[in-house]
């Protein structure tokens, strides 16, 4: 019977191959969203906590996500900030989001000796700002853009002279003067974020409940980095369930449907074979496994092939979007195999109780 599979699949090469690559574009599609959304997700999550801050705060109607919130807090806050016990360092942000017609990318505008006091930064090359108009971009913003100590880089409208490139992980890619930042957004003297570092980590509690007792600083939300990277997980990304729930169902509808015309059309052209293995004392169950066995070394090729592709598309993605992570996790693999096989092989049923229910008699008198 394994032969007859095989001579089967081959007997249609081009069909057996387009049956392949749908289960395996069902495979590519999954997982790709899903990587896209993860790389983001977990890059953001990972520079985040490069800052080395134990607390933010932030705007009560901030999002959780950098970049997202508005620049509403004075920034002389920090001094009573700083005034609190177990406060050591207190740095005001701004986290601005740019849309551009090829990126999405968070700025920074941070009060830089405080900021680099939070976690100091490692130069790669050049240095801090020495004046409004410089700017400091991360490796991978400065490989990506191909920029270089001195090079001119475009930042909301206005050009800005890099002074220095540090490692990633430590906030946003491309980071401007808190001042400079302000007023190109029209909010002087505002801050959307401050991070604050605690004289002990174990204190960050402590100091939380002392934020919220400080008059005028009760209704800002005040989050543990712990905290908040533990809120970082897909279902918190706006519209990624909808995304990933609309991929996999096309997808599906998209490998259901090819399985469905490959194995329906090739039992309408083995009505004699069919007849003849019933004639010689096959059941219907043995018809049925023959079916489903063409159907189930069509998905396994298609996943493998699905598996690989994937990784392929991460690395173009890579050389065409540096900026962008895309994490393919060994859980998510596992997920999206399971889906592609499950869809193909709900594909194969009709055909296969279809030719489980061809009367041998017709099936031998068939021409």
């Amino acid at each position: 019977m394994n032969k007859l599979v095989f001579s089967n699949l081959f007997h249609r090469p081009l069909r057996s191959v387009i049956s392949i690559f749908a289960v395996a574009i069902e495979v590519i599609m999954i997982l790709s969203v899903v990587g896209i959304f993860m790389g983001i997700l977990n890059d953001q999550a990972q520079r985040t906590n490069g800052i080395g801050a134990d607390l933010m705060m932030m705007p009560s109607h901030a999002a959780m996500f950098n970049g997202l919130g508005t620049a509403s807090m004075p920034v002389a806050d920090a001094v009573a900030l700083r005034r609190l016990p177990h406060v050591t360092i207190v740095s005001p942000a701004i986290q601005h989001t740019e849309l551009t017609k090829s990126s999405i990318s968070v700025i920074y505008g941070i009060d830089y000796p405080t900021f680099n006091a939070l976690r100091p930064f490692v130069y790669v090359a050049g240095g801090p700002f020495k004046g409004p108009n410089d700017a400091i971009v991360d490796s991978v913003q400065a490989g990506a853009h191909h920029l270089h100590v001195g090079s001119t880089i475009h930042i909301l409208g206005r050009s800005f002279h890099v002074s220095g490139i540090v490692e990633p992980g430590k906030g946003g890619r491309m980071l401007l003067p808190i001042d400079t930042l302000a007023r190109l957004m029209g909010v002087p003297g505002k801050a959307s974020v401050f991070y604050i570092k605690c004289d002990k980590p174990s204190n960050a509690t402590l100091v939380t409940r002392e934020i919220h007792a400080t008059p005028g600083l009760g209704d800002f939300e005040v989050l543990t980095m712990t905290d908040l990277l533990s809120q970082m997980t897909p279902s918190r990304i706006p519209g990624f369930n909808v995304a990933l729930n609309a991929v996999t169902g096309i997808a599906v509808i998209v490998g259901f449907l090819v399985i469905f015309q490959a194995l329906y059309t090739a039992v309408l052209e083995r009505t004699r074979e069919i007849g003849i293995l019933k004639s010689m004392g096959a059941s219907q169950q043995t018809i049925v496994s023959v079916v489903m066995r063409e159907c189930a070394m069509l998905a396994i090729a298609g996943v493998l092939l699905g598996i690989v592709g994937t990784f392929g598309v991460r690395e173009l993605v890579s050389h065409i979007f540096p900026t962008i992570s895309f994490d393919i996790t060994p859980g998510w693999i596992a997920r999206g195999v399971i889906i592609a096989f499950c869809g193909a092989m709900c594909g194969a049923i009709y055909p296969s109780w279809m030719a489980a229910r061809k009367d041998p008699v017709d099936a031998l008198a068939y021409e």
